[in-house]
């Protein structure tokens, strides 16, 4: 009863959504024509810092994970995750992102890149799944397999993957369309939860942004660098709180 229960609210919650179905497809191919493309972020993709226990990070994902709204690898994620973990570890990092990518995409791409032997992996993945209409169930499956990739391809020891960012507040998607995106978002950010729960290898690093507008870089849905910021600060918050075994000196990159 209680499963039938929850397939009728689902139902129900989705019929607004399709009863506007012509005016977002419209809102859509026109934000696709009206936004600005930003470029990724130049800059080192790769590198060793630092000094203490050796840390290896493997970090992977879609536009925001290779920078695309910082005006320099510095000033977005890699970077600023790296000088923030320097003082304490040795770190040796690889950034592997690129704009567009689904989940599907990025294990694609994955398993054309050399593996390695990696303590942590931070995964920032789910936007384009959102925006191409990939069921959660589609996409907690695909994950799953990124979860085998990393294990198996890179030796990572640790997933940190990161919540979809409050796309309700994206100011490049017109109302209603801002409103629906929003909606599927956090529908996949409680499915990541209840995934992570349920596959036990890997932590979700929530982000709860302030409602600041220098949080979205001019485009108005990609991260701002005061994000990149805020973002890199929870990640690095929680490698300090993976066990002591997680930095390790005697695992080469």
């Amino acid at each position: 009863m209680v499963r039938k229960l929850s397939s009728l609210n689902g139902l129900l919650s989705w019929l607004p959504t399709l009863a506007l179905s012509p005016l977002l497809f419209a809102q859509g191919v026109y934000v696709r024509r009206v936004t600005p493309r930003l470029p990724e972020a130049p800059g080192k993709r790769s590198g060793v810092s630092g000094g203490g226990p050796g840390l290896n990070l493997l970090i992977l994902g879609d536009s925001a994970a290779a920078g695309v709204g910082a005006a320099s690898q510095a000033t977005a994620l890699a970077g600023r995750l790296v000088a923030q973990l320097i003082p304490e570890f040795k770190v040796s990092w690889q950034l592997h992102a690129e704009s567009g990518v689904t989940t599907r995409d990025l294990i694609g791409r994955l398993e054309g890149v050399a593996g390695g032997s990696f303590d942590v992996a931070i995964v920032s993945i789910g936007v384009n799944d959102v925006i191409t209409g990939r069921r959660t169930r589609q996409w907690t499956a695909a994950l799953a397999s990124l979860l085998d990739l990393l294990e198996s391809g890179f030796g990572v020891r640790y997933v940190l993957l990161s919540a979809l960012p409050p796309m309700h507040r994206f100011t490049a998607l017109p109302q209603p369309l801002r409103w629906c995106v929003g909606l599927r978002a956090r529908r996949f950010n409680d499915e990541l939860l209840r995934f992570a729960s349920r596959d036990g290898r890997c932590t979700v690093v929530s982000l709860d942004y302030p409602r600041d507008p220098s949080y979205l870089a001019p485009d108005g849905f990609h991260p701002g660098e005061p994000a990149y910021r805020y973002w890199a600060a929870a990640v690095a918050a929680c490698i300090r709180q993976l066990p002591s075994g997680a930095a390790s000196e005697d695992r080469p990159a």
